[in-house]
Parts: C-alpha cells; structure tokens; sequence
C-alpha cells in the first residue's frame, strides 16, 4: 500500500512539474539591441560591443578593444520571453551619467562603477548593469542607454540567420607563447581581435539574488593577454575572489611584478560574496605566466 502510495504521488509531482520554457527570440533581442550576439554554454545570449572607437595607450601600449575595452552584455533565459541580463559597459567620464540616466529611468540597475586601468589615457570606466524581465523589452532599453555613449554598433546579420553559436569564429595566430600560458593557467584560451583570452571558473556555484549565475555572465576570472613584441605581452583581466582569497592573490602577483590596479564588488546580491581584482603588467609571457600560475593557487578554480 504505501510503495502504491508513493508511486502515485511520485506521478502526481511530475504530472505537475514546471514546464520547459523555450529561449527568448533571440533574433529580436538583436533587433532590439542594434547588435548580434552568439549563444554560449548553458544556453546564454551574449553580446559584445567593443570600444573600437577609442584610442586608448597605457605604458606605450595601445590597448586593443579586446584586452581592456570590450563591453559585453548576456542574457540568460529564465522563461519563454523573459531573461536575466548582466553586462560591462566601458564608457568615457562625459558618457557615465548620460548612460545611468537612461538604466535609471528603465529599471535597469547599476551594480558597480569602476576603473579597471590606472594612467590610461583616455581614462574608462567600467558600469556593471543588470536587470530581469521581457528580453526586448530589456534590450531597447540597453540600446537608448548605450546609444548615449559612442559605443559602435555593427550592422545586423540578415533577419533569416539563426543566431551563431560562440564556437563559429576561427582562431586567429598571434606572436605569442600560447602553449607556456595554457600550462600554467591549466585551460586552454582563445584567440579575440588579436589578443588571448583565457576564462577559468571557480568551484563554487555562484548565485545573485538566488538565480545561479553561469561562466558566460561574468562568473569566471578573466585573463588577457595582448602580444607587445619581443615575447612580451601587457596583462589584464580580473580575478574573481572571496574575501580569504584577495590579500594572498595581491601580495602574490606583486611579488611577481603584477600590478593590482583594482578592487570591487560587480554584483549586489551574490553568493558567496565576491570581489573582483583588475591587474596590469606587461613583460615576458614566461614570467606572466609564472605569477599568474602562483596567484591562482590561492584560488578555488576548476580544474580544466
């Protein structure tokens, strides 16, 4: 009687589970957005904006859009037409307030307002956005906030074109010791706009404001590596920390000759609490790599 009992509320529960929600149009985010974007692990949207429109050197180097000047935002489903958003949006000081009234007046929030870079110039400023809802919705209201920046927008693939997975791009080769990076970072990069990027996960599962937030959401520590010429490159990116974890990681890379150039918060309501570290050096790949390899063993990190 009780196994009967048991198998019928087991059929009851699922009879009565949530049902599959199907993916947002992403065809009409892009519309909405002005911007295509690639569909990445876990079923995210994302969309790069890069700020190739800025000139930006640091210490002689002319940083490319994809080692300090990419703002991005990515879209995680959470029902047939609604999605979570989060996203990086690298502005000039005279565009932050322009760009914040817009976020304000749609209900968008600002969760972090930053530098990533010290001595730059142009100096940037990074504004970390978020929001739940309609995912056009959502993203007309991203479009008037960035279009009161100088932000590039490519032109839109043809309305027949599904959305490109992140996988269709073809590496690109660089000057630069690849393989030395790959073995001490434990994960294997990718090549973006002359510049190689390397993306590594924590352990932890990483929630904001209860809803897990995935790798592709800006969950993951970051490393940029920018070829300069004679087996050197300039480094940047962010470490992705606990509280334990951020004073061994900064007395670390500064033995190591890496410069923190930055501490703050990216989320509101995260769990565990993090705090996202920015750096900057630029020397040789072999001695990058050794100091990144010693900051990341004080790192909870997945193993590749």
């Amino acid at each position: 009687m009780r196994l009967m009992l048991c198998t019928a509320l087991a059929t009851a529960s699922l009879a009565f589970a949530a049902p599959a929600f199907a993916d947002p149009d992403w065809k009409a985010v892009a519309q909405a957005l002005g911007k295509a974007g690639t569909v990445q692990a876990g079923g995210v949207y994302r969309v790069g904006l890069p700020r190739s429109d800025l000139k930006v050197r640091l210490d002689e180097v002319e940083i490319k859009p994809a080692l300090a000047l990419g703002s991005w935002l990515a879209f995680q489903p959470i029902g047939d037409k609604d999605a979570m958003v989060m996203g990086d949006l690298v502005l000039t000081h005279e565009e932050v307030n322009p760009v914040m009234k817009v976020l304000a007046e749609n209900g968008i929030e600002v969760t972090a307002l930053h530098n990533h870079l010290l001595r730059s110039e142009p100096a940037t400023m990074y504004m970390h956005v978020g929001g739940h809802g309609d995912a056009v919705k959502l993203a007309t209201a991203l479009r008037e906030a960035v279009g009161q920046s100088r932000t590039p927008l490519d032109p839109l693939p043809p309305p027949s074109a599904e959305p490109r997975t992140a996988t269709d791009s073809a590496d690109q080769k660089l000057e630069l010791d690849t393989v030395t990076i790959d073995q001490a970072l434990g994960r294997k990069g990718k090549v973006n706009g002359g510049v190689y990027q390397v993306s590594i996960p924590r352990t932890d599962i990483i929630t904001d404001g209860g809803m897990e937030v995935p790798e592709a959401l800006g969950s993951a520590i970051a490393i940029n590596f920018q070829p300069t010429g004679g087996g050197k490159a300039a480094i940047t990116g962010d470490f992705v920390l606990t509280a334990d974890e951020v004073n061994p990681v900064i007395r670390t890379l500064r033995a190591n000759g890496i410069e923190v150039t930055a501490l703050h918060n990216h989320m509101l309501k995260d769990e565990p609490r993090l705090f996202f570290l920015h750096f900057w050096a630029n020397t040789d790949v072999s001695e990058l790599a050794k100091g990144l390899k010693a900051a990341l063993a004080h790192v909870k990190v997945a193993r590749g």
